[in-house]
């Protein structure tokens, strides 16, 4: 099997983040979206969508998210847990994912890709028609970050991590998507959410994070 994988993009560094949790080493690709490499004949022949990351198994079965590159191996490797360890942590870690998906990562990339001149027609990432941009998803990007923080800061009160006693998958999304949002210029993330700076940290803190 081979994973391809993009050094400096979120969703391929949440794959990076489980997989040094759980040790386990795989043959990786590495792309530079700088250089639009993923937009190669080469890397369209294998996925597509010319998205990352992408895990290219010995059958020929691409898999192309990267949840479900790490389902995949918590089914092989169910130990350490990372998405949950009984009915109701599993289906609260799914449900953190969804949330920190569609309220935390998502209005990153509206802001991201909306602002920058470098995507003018491609305001959506992977293999679409032209898209243009919409400026008015930058403003709207940046009111749910900060809700979406706001809310998980008062969520982390009492809690060491997002879900039960332990670190989880759901953390791994966070951690990613609040860095990415750092180093894109979003509202600092811990500015006035001592919850929130506290697990950042604790994350952070953690050797799997520098993956």
């Amino acid at each position: 099997m081979k994973l391809f994988d993009g050094i400096w993009a979120p969703s391929p560094r949440r794959v990076r983040i489980y997989l040094a949790e759980k040790g386990i080493e795989v043959p990786r690709e590495s792309l530079d979206l700088r250089k639009a490499e993923t937009d190669s004949a080469h890397y369209a022949a294998v996925n597509p969508r010319r998205l990352v990351p992408a895990l290219l198994l010995d059958d020929g079965t691409l898999i192309d998210d990267s949840v479900g590159i790490c389902r995949y191996f918590e089914a092989l490797h169910p130990d350490p847990p990372l998405f949950g360890r009984d009915p109701t942590e599993i289906g609260l870690v799914e449900s953190w994912i969804r949330r920190i998906e569609s309220d935390l990562y998502t209005p990153v990339t509206y802001a991201f890709r909306n602002k920058h001149a470098a995507f003018a027609g491609r305001a959506i990432s992977g293999d679409w028609p032209e898209i243009p941009q919409i400026p008015a998803l930058i403003e709207r990007g940046e009111l749910m970050w900060n809700a979406c923080l706001d809310r998980i800061d008062a969520h982390l009160a009492g809690r060491d991590w997002l879900v039960g006693d332990g670190f989880s998958f759901a953390d791994i999304a966070a951690l990613a998507a609040v860095d990415f949002g750092a180093s894109t210029k979003m509202p600092d993330p811990l500015a006035g959410r001592p919850q929130v700076a506290r697990w950042h940290e604790a994350a952070t803190a953690r050797p799997s994070s520098q993956a």
